[in-house]
């Protein structure tokens, strides 16, 4: 989480080029809000369950195999420090920002030191002198890891606020799926459809997709030349119009030959289309082929 935090606020338009990134940034989230909710009550209530009963019994923690278990997780969580550092580096090398860099530095040196401060205390016969210490750092670094995943609602949104914006993308890629095909049908017909009925097909299959909350179908207006328009109603205002260019998206240009706009605020709101037949031609009709005589 700490990563896709720094990712986000210090955006690199070298290393984030595109909307789809920052798409990638929000789920690596959302994914580690889950983990987060999933195992930070199973592993505190371990660890207390634990420390109970080495409490109760304090022959246990001289325990060869508790001890074994406790030099495992210094060694397995050295492994992934080790590596994490490896990637950075190369990153670092490949030209990202010295301040992501740093930070993300920092955010390892935190994660490692708690881990290792926790648990070669765990390895310590002093430990019940620092008892007091380690329940405060204990607890510390459970409300960080809780104001953590808070913010990470924050950052990714609420339960609700990501279904209206899943809604609003199904309606975007219904919009692109409907241009296809009347770009398509301009293509065999050399004329735009006056209506979207007239998209149907029964040998395809393919049928003209509705509003997916309301059901309602879309809005269309063949206009003057080759020109048309298509119109939805948003809940949402699309995340691509942030101020970074670099977090602008990169949608299918269905043939147009060139990147489109598919930027939307909230409420109604419509895109006008061109079709360039110098750049989409239509399509060439079959001629018969002359009676043999035979």
């Amino acid at each position: 989480m700490l990563f896709q935090y720094i990712n986000i606020y210090f955006p690199d338009i070298v290393s984030d080029y595109g909307y789809f990134n920052r798409s990638a940034y929000l789920g690596t989230i959302r994914y580690a809000l889950a983990a987060l909710i999933v195992f930070l009550p199973v592993f505190v209530w371990t660890s207390r369950f634990l420390n109970k009963d080495i409490n109760e019994n304090p022959e246990k923690r001289d325990l060869k195999i508790r001890k074994w278990l406790l030099y495992f997780t210094l060694f397995v969580a050295a492994l992934v420090i080790i590596g994490d550092l490896i990637v950075l580096i190369r990153s670092f090398l490949e030209g990202e920002l010295t301040r992501r860099f740093i930070l993300k530095i920092l955010s390892i040196l935190f994660i490692a030191g708690s881990i290792f401060y926790y648990y070669l205390n765990e390895l310590r016969d002093t430990k019940n002198a620092n008892e007091k210490k380690i329940v405060i750092f204990s607890w510390a670094i459970i409300l960080i890891l809780i104001a953590g995943g808070v913010f990470g609602f924050v950052v990714a949104g609420s339960p609700q606020s990501q279904r209206l914006v899943r809604l609003d993308e199904r309606r975007v890629g219904d919009l692109q799926m409907i241009q296809g095909q009347i770009v398509q049908y301009w293509q065999s017909k050399q004329k735009l459809p006056q209506n979207l009925d007239e998209l149907k097909n029964d040998i395809t299959g393919f049928k003209v997709p509705v509003d997916p909350a309301t059901g309602k179908p879309y809005e269309y207006a063949a206009l003057s030349g080759l020109k048309f328009r298509l119109c939805g109603e948003f809940n949402t205002e699309s995340t691509s119009q942030a101020n970074d260019p670099a977090l602008r998206p990169i949608s299918e240009p269905y043939g147009l030959g060139k990147v489109e706009n598919w930027d939307h605020g909230k409420g109604r709101v419509c895109f006008d289309r061109t079709i360039d037949p110098e750049i989409i031609r239509p399509f060439e009709k079959t001629k018969s082929a002359p009676a043999s005589g035979y």
